[in-house]
Formats: C-alpha cells, structure tokens, sequence
C-alpha cells in the first residue's frame, strides 16, 4: 500500500495517541468524520496498522531491571531456532527476541524484571533451560536516553 500524505498523518496521530477519537483524529488531519473512518479502517485492513496498545510505566509497576540478553545456539538448524523461538515467546519477561547476525551469538533477547534476583530466576530456570542454548551473555541497561514506540515514517 501506497502511502500519502494524509495518512501518514492519520498513522503520526494514531502513534502519538491510539486513544483519539474519530472526530478529534479527522479534524487534526483535515477530513471529515467519515472519510477519516474509512482511511483507519483501509490502513488496519491493509495491515498497516497492527495492534493498538496501551504502554504501562516500567518504574510504576516495579519493573526496575532491564537485560539485554545474547544467546548462542549449538547447531544452527531451522528446528533448533524454531524451539527456541517457540519456547521464549511464552516467557512474559521476554519484550524482544531478535535473531542476529554480525556477532558471535545468534539471538538477542531484551527482558525485563523487577531486581537481579528475579532476572536469575529467569535465566537459570527457563532461559538456560531450553534445548540447543550453548551460550548467554547478559548486559544491563542502566539508563534509556531514547526509548520510541513510534515507527518514522519519513521512510515510507
């Protein structure tokens, strides 16, 4: 789908607020209610537009500990990905699960926990656990300078 400039604003205002109303959405892109309608349904039918969600405050519900996690694997056959893969999308912990290439692990991984002794929890009790884990490396993160929901769409 070809995007114009009047959904790219649709798309900026959904990013900034997916709770807008129709009529605030379409006078803050310059239609009326109903052609705006129209626009978000096609962009949500097209799949542009994914999901809405609700971001919750980390701090607020003592999510204090956030790991980047590299893992490595012992054979590098589409099964062993595939479990893996399977195994921490059930992990509610895990916020990211990236398979990488240009470093020495296969996957990067970022969870979130509220201390150190949960994340060990996490680590020695599922993560290490799951066939075909060879390697993990952990960093904390202690500060997020940047940290976007939002998609630019200066490249579409």
């Amino acid at each position: 789908m070809k995007l114009d400039r009047t959904d790219k604003r649709i798309l900026e205002a959904l990013q900034e607020n997916s709770r807008i109303s129709n009529l605030e959405l379409a006078d803050k892109v310059g239609l009326s209610p109903s052609p705006c309608s129209r626009r978000v349904k096609q962009l949500e039918d097209e799949g542009v537009i994914d999901r809405y969600v609700t971001l919750l405050s980390m701090t607020a519900l003592g999510l204090k500990l956030t790991a980047l996690v590299s893992i490595s694997m012992d054979r590098h056959t589409p099964d062993r990905f595939e479990n893996f893969e399977k195994k921490v999308a059930g992990f509610p912990e895990v916020m990211e699960c990236c398979l990488i290439t240009g470093q020495t692990a296969d996957y990067q991984l970022k969870v979130v926990v509220p201390d150190m002794e949960r994340y060990q929890e996490f680590l020695l009790g599922k993560l290490t656990r799951i066939e075909g884990v060879s390697g993990v490396q952990s960093s904390f993160v202690m500060k997020t300078p940047i940290s976007r929901s939002r998609l630019p769409l200066i490249h579409c």
